[in-house]
């Protein structure tokens, strides 16, 4: 797992805007290996959906990772005969390699891709990538496994899928659903960042970038798909399984033992409510609640032995004074200094008194509890009076902690000062990318003149198609 890049800090989401003519806003990668035969049908019906229904200037991509057969060929004729095609060759193989080249080089500034078979419904194309072109999102996955979701495919293939995104959730705690359909989308400025950290160059480098997405704060947006199995897909499940566990096993490892740089992009977004400066909203109250819990539990772990000790030789209400009394001056101090931050000697004999007040309303509560539970029970059971007691405590902690930070405590600052808000720099429009990122032999695209029509619906069902 690499250590040693710098990926930066991850940009604010912003609302892309409409670009000029020619310049593309969506670029779709449609990576093949030997696909002579589905390639040409692939390309023209994407073409086709979206000339008619897509709003904005795009791109098509062929990445051509090391086909042996006539796959090239097809590709040169389709960037000649379409406009916004262009193919890309590489001589290497791996799904993995051909996204990361051809995304890492595209001026798009959302990217996508689809496998060629198309098993995935093309009206799902738009919902995918609006999320991305609003700035609500960072990445977009196609999921067949939400709710409203409608998959054509065998049992086999959906207990593998079922059973790789279980071990995701299990293993690497990942909250995306479906990690392996291949139809997905990024921004450019955030994949600009996170690709140079993912490593796999094969079939688990979807699930590599969405970890390590997920990881680092950025938003997933999730969009049902009717989707329809492909009875002549070329993917090799076995051997893929076996990758793909490889690959969880390296990420978790990474993870695991923080070789990853993470911690760079672990605020990354300037419109993160979290790091805008907010008046009139209690600081630090998290770290004070977790901090009086466990003080809470400790004095009522204290309170309880105190009771069953006193309760030897008096009765149960003094028993219950003298440990209330004893566990609140204590419960006090403890507060003073671990919950609220406050050092010192001043204001500490203020602070007691006002703390036995509070202890003056925990003991009516708990005073009244047992007094009603004398009324019901003539000769209660002690484990029945430590029951009564605790849900007593239970609701007096809650009324203990609001009186000590409105009351006793109203001004105390946390012991951490909290970090400076992050303020993003005003955004400047990126440059585009030089023409040469690309090598000249393989670029055999021209500029897209979009030509809009009203959307059809879909007339047919995939779960009709057998």
């Amino acid at each position: 797992m690499r250590t040693d890049s710098s990926p930066g800090s991850l940009p604010a989401r912003e609302h892309l805007p409409a670009a000029g003519a020619g310049t593309p806003v969506l670029d779709v990668v449609v990576p093949v290996y030997n696909e002579e035969k589905d390639l040409g049908p692939c390309v023209r019906r994407l073409h086709e959906h979206l000339t008619r229904t897509f709003p904005y200037a795009f791109r098509i991509t062929v990445a051509d990772n090391a086909s042996t057969d006539g796959t090239p060929q097809v590709a040169a004729r389709l960037a000649a005969d379409l406009a916004a095609v262009r193919s890309v060759r590489l001589e290497q193989k791996g799904r993995g390699r051909a996204l990361g080249t051809v995304w890492s080089a595209s001026d798009a500034p959302v990217l996508a891709y689809m496998d060629v078979d198309l098993s995935t419904d093309l009206n799902a194309l738009l919902p995918l990538v609006a999320p991305l072109i609003s700035g609500h999102s960072d990445l977009a996955i196609g999921s067949r496994l939400a709710r409203s979701s409608r998959v054509v495919r065998g049992a086999k293939r959906e207990f593998v899928s079922r059973t790789y995104n279980l071990i995701l959730r299990g293993s690497l705690q990942a909250r995306f659903s479906d990690a392996q359909c291949g139809f997905k989308a990024i921004r450019r400025d955030v994949a600009q960042v996170l690709l140079p950290l993912v490593e796999d160059t094969g079939w688990f480098f979807d699930t590599e970038m969405l970890v390590l997405a997920e990881r680092a704060g950025c938003r997933i947006h999730e969009v049902p798909v009717d989707w329809v199995d492909d009875p002549d897909s070329t993917v090799h499940i076995v051997r893929t399984a076996t990758e793909d566990l490889k690959g969880v096993w390296r990420v978790g490892k990474a993870l695991a033992t923080g070789s990853l740089p993470l911690d760079r992009l672990a605020r990354p977004f300037g419109d993160d409510p979290r790091d805008r400066d907010l008046t009139d909203v209690p600081q630090g109250l998290a770290r004070q609640l977790v901090g009086f819990c466990l003080v809470g539990a400790l004095s009522t772990l204290f309170y309880l032995l105190l009771y069953s000790g006193f309760r030897h030789f008096a009765g149960s209400q003094l028993a219950n004074a003298l440990a209330l009394l004893v566990s609140a001056v204590a419960n006090t101090a403890a507060n003073r200094r671990l919950t609220f931050g406050v050092r010192g000697r001043g204001g500490a004999v203020r602070h007691q008194a006002q703390g036995l007040v509070v202890f003056g309303i925990g003991l009516a509560l708990t005073s009244g509890s047992l007094a009603a539970l004398s009324a019901a029970t003539a000769d209660p059971d002690h484990s029945t009076e430590l029951a009564v007691l605790i849900a007593a405590n239970l609701a007096a902690t809650v009324l203990r902690f609001l009186l000590f930070r409105a009351w006793v405590f109203p001004d105390a600052q946390p012991t951490v000062p909290a970090p400076e808000p992050h303020r993003p720099e005003p955004h400047r429009p990126e440059p585009r990318l030089p023409e040469h990122r690309l090598p000249d032999p393989y670029r055999t695209w021209s500029d897209a003149t979009v030509r809009l029509q009203p959307v059809r619906p879909a007339d047919t069902d995939p779960r009709d198609a057998r």
